[in-house]
């Protein structure tokens, strides 16, 4: 006898009972029904998820049946229109009941999709967040005062996630596909998107968008939230009123070009200003503001204009002042011959980790620029350049704070030199606050003459002030 009809003569085991007939019985009078199979435990999905069919289905018949002769600059008859096709359609869809709740949120939802960004609408109409971060169709992040949080909205697919994505760069004539897998764009308020898709992007399609206040900040904001104190304030209005050259230097997400934008409100208004960036961020509030932005390659790899290409072609535009949204590249040279040759009161941010790694970068971006010059003919153009920079850091509480301003003072040999004219010291945590204030070094800057010069003239607490601690 084999091993297996042994095992099955040892331990039978029983037949399964056959199928309930159609009169309820299982093979006969007299047999007891088959027992339903168990049912498998399920976790309920979140409400959202659950409408999503629904939601799909009511869209494709808005969007079917919408007018294509309506306006969609007039956001008030669009959205009233929406609302109309979605209560009839709403209406036809058998055995659906939904709550008040339930329906003005899918009417949200949908609304979203037709005029907005989707998922992502409600996440830009919140002021207190500052940045979202979407890494593929079922996960989003956000910023809120300085800490990142995920939050559960998501995307129905990849798909849903591209539609999205070209919403937002069609607009500016940008592209993203297999040829260009990212770019840099903005929204219509001005906040700052990068979007990086697959094969690169190995999560799914990633969109990045910085936002900015419908309101842009002022230094009375930036006071109350401890960034820098009054007198720094005095002091950098002073500078750009003289027309001092300003670099604003940073990690990612400190705050450049809030500062930048702060900075940019003490320029006069009846000076001519050209600003140069990759994706339009920045706000001024002066009157005569040229704004240029570069431009990516087509598609058949051509036609890129670059912002070393649009600084040269500032210099033939008559401008008081030149601001850089970003230097990172070759641009770097041009803008410091662009500074060198008449254009003062000309500013930009740079991504550094300290006032002198920032003067090392630039050093290695105008070798970038492919000119065989020595490195201390280099260090004298940025030296004749720049005469102030200002560091800026976020700090572990997430809180942003001025950490230094150094005054570029020359070279000595082959050394560019720099003074400290304010410096942070920190003070310690107390209940995961960073304690600190924003100290003067009591070193009157070799520039306070030209400042002088112009008839403006900084109070001597400036440079001497008494210590204060932010608490």
């Amino acid at each position: 006898m084999s091993l297996l009809k042994r095992i099955e003569k040892k331990d039978p085991t029983p037949a399964a009972p056959a199928a309930p007939t159609a009169s309820g019985n299982a093979g006969g009078p007299g047999l007891v029904p088959a027992p339903e199979p168990a049912r498998q435990r399920q976790t309920p999905a979140p409400p959202q998820d659950r409408l999503v069919d629904l939601r799909a289905r009511l869209l494709s018949k808005i969007i079917a049946e919408l007018d294509p002769k309506l306006d969609m600059g007039r956001a008030e008859d669009l959205r009233k229109g929406i609302e109309e096709l979605f209560t009839r359609a709403l209406a036809e869809e058998p055995d659906v009941v939904l709550g008040r709740i339930e329906r003005q949120r899918l009417l949200d939802q949908i609304t979203a999709e037709i005029m907005g960004f989707g998922p992502l609408e409600p996440l830009l109409k919140d002021a207190s967040i500052d940045e979202i971060m979407v890494n593929g169709p079922g996960m989003i992040y956000i910023e809120r005062s300085g800490k990142i949080e995920r939050v559960p909205a998501r995307f129905d697919s990849e798909m849903h996630v591209y539609r999205i994505i070209d919403r937002i760069v069609a607009p500016l004539g940008r592209r993203v596909d297999e040829g260009q897998p990212f770019v840099d764009a903005r929204l219509p308020d001005g906040s700052r998107v990068n979007v990086i898709i697959p094969p690169l992007a190995l999560n799914g399609p990633t969109i990045t968008i910085r936002k900015f206040a419908k309101t842009p900040y002022t230094a009375e904001d930036l006071i109350k939230r401890q960034t820098f104190n009054p007198e720094f304030i005095e002091f950098i209005s002073a500078c750009v009123r003289a027309r001092l050259n300003i670099v604003v230097t940073g990690g990612t997400g400190t705050g450049k070009t809030t500062l930048l934008n702060i900075f940019s409100s003490y320029i006069p208004n009846d000076e001519r200003i050209i600003t140069i960036e990759d994706a339009a961020e920045l706000q001024l509030r002066q009157e005569h503001v040229i704004s240029l932005e570069s431009r990516p390659k087509n598609i058949e790899g051509r036609g890129e204009i670059t912002r070393g290409d649009l600084v040269i072609n500032a210099l033939r535009m008559r401008p008081d002042r030149i601001i850089v949204g970003e230097c990172r590249s070759k641009e770097a040279l041009d803008m410091l011959q662009a500074m060198n040759t008449g254009h003062e009161g000309s500013m930009t941010t740079v991504h550094a980790n300290a006032p002198r790694d920032a003067l090392h970068r630039l050093e290695t971006m105008v070798l970038m620029a492919g000119y065989d010059l020595p490195l201390k003919a280099i260090r004298e153009q940025i030296s004749g350049a720049l005469d102030v920079i200002v560091h800026l850091e976020r700090m572990r509480d997430g809180t942003r704070r001025v950490t230094n301003v150094s005054e570029v003072q020359g070279m000595e040999g082959e050394v560019i030199i720099t003074q400290e004219v304010f410096k942070w010291e920190g003070a310690g945590v107390k209940d995961g606050k960073v304690l600190g204030y924003l100290k003067s070094t009591g070193i009157r800057p070799k520039f306070v003459e030209r400042i002088e010069a112009q008839g403006i003239y900084l109070p001597p607490s400036v440079f001497g002030m008494d210590s204060r601690y932010y608490q």
